[in-house]
């Protein structure tokens, strides 16, 4: 059985504007965290997953549902006696301390011997890279040094679950990228249980043993990067994670291994389990860019028409018009190497058919 740190049950937060209108911000949401994992609350703003995470602090009180940190129930407990720790978007540094006195103050306040904190001070700034900049000043430091010490002030108490509040928000992208990289290595190093809170898909991607995606206060998918991008479980997910193509469609047949389609113009063998479609079905095929070859036009599954064509150097992503006026992307790598089309050109789609997603029509039929 998993050991379980962190346990959301049917975790529920209304908020009031005025007097008449109810805003669910979470809705009915459960999730379990194991011991050592990093879990991410994936979403667009608004989706509840912040408010989820301030929950589980003791920073926001639930309206109804529970909180369990190894299986005690925490919600009537104050932020301070929870043994967690969070790193904010903000940083949330004292700006007239020097380094040392930011990583050394939880520890201060739990009265921990001098010698002690000096000694835990040195381990956790070599751990990021920050030897040497004990004595320097907060507030002269780069935006990337600030965030590095915020790790360190939140990993120095060996908190039982450490949070993140979209820490990465004000880097530029350069430092994002190496900033997520260490704090996954470091948290991997240390085997503490992580809640990290982002609407950055290529950041949950990157870091994350599991990723729950949000939407307008429910759990909509949990799993790894591979699943919810390879397999996602409805449009939301589909459309939210990367950039999806999603065809209308219907059942032609299925089998337990796969879904036979109809589209305009052609019919296409899904490798997909098919137990839950029914011949006639109103189903959508999610076809993610990189999924469709560009061949000629008698040898594709499709013909299509280039419309326009959008060129960033490693890839040509193409606007391409289908039979029925529906447009569909699709990206081409190394386009220098495999030559460019022409607008109006005639072209024909080949479908990588493991790459293909088949969902119900959400609403048809569909519970």
């Amino acid at each position: 059985m998993a050991d379980i740190v962190v346990r959301f049950e049917n975790l529920v937060k209304l908020f009031y504007e005025g007097t008449k209108r109810e805003v669910r911000a979470v809705d009915d949401f459960s999730l379990s965290i194991d011991r050592g994992d990093l879990v991410t609350l994936l979403g667009p703003s608004g989706c509840g997953k912040t408010t989820s995470l301030r929950i589980l602090a003791g920073f926001e009180n639930a309206t109804s549902g529970n909180v369990y940190i190894d299986e005690q129930r925490v919600n009537d407990i104050p932020p301070q006696h929870r043994n967690t720790s969070m790193v904010f978007q903000s940083y949330g540094l004292f700006p007239h301390m020097t380094v040392l006195e930011n990583v050394a103050y939880g520890l201060k306040v739990k009265h921990v011997p001098k010698r002690t904190i000096a000694k835990r001070v040195t381990e956790v700034l070599d751990l990021v890279g920050l030897e040497g900049l004990e004595s320097r000043s907060v507030a002269k430091l780069s935006g990337g040094q600030q965030q590095r010490v915020a790790l360190c002030r939140a990993i120095i108490t060996e908190p039982q679950v450490l949070l993140f509040d979209e820490p990465l928000s004000n880097l530029d992208a350069k430092l994002r990228k190496g900033t997520r990289e260490q704090i996954r290595r470091i948290q991997q190093e240390l085997s503490i249980t992580s809640l990290y809170v982002t609407h950055d898909q290529a950041e949950a991607m990157s870091i994350s043993d599991s990723i729950a995606v949000m939407h307008e206060g429910k759990l909509q998918q949990l799993g790894d990067a591979e699943e919810i991008y390879a397999q996602p479980a409805n449009r939301f997910v589909a459309d939210f994670i990367g950039e999806a193509n999603i065809l209308p469609g219907s059942v032609v047949s299925a089998t337990a291994e796969s879904v036979r389609i109809q589209l305009p113009g052609a019919e296409l063998d899904v490798a997909q389990a098919g137990g839950s479609f029914v011949p006639g079905q109103a189903v959508e095929l999610v076809v993610r860019p990189e999924a469709v070859d560009l061949v000629k036009p008698a040898e594709g599954d499709l013909e299509a028409i280039v419309g326009f064509s959008h060129y960033t150097g490693s890839i040509v992503q193409y606007s391409l018009i289908l039979p029925d006026e529906q447009r569909i992307s699709v990206q081409v790598a190394n386009p220098i190497e495999r030559g460019f089309l022409q607008t109006d050109q005639r072209i024909g789609l080949h479908f990588h058919r493991r790459s293909l997603r088949v969902l119900p029509l959400e609403g048809v039929g569909d519970d």
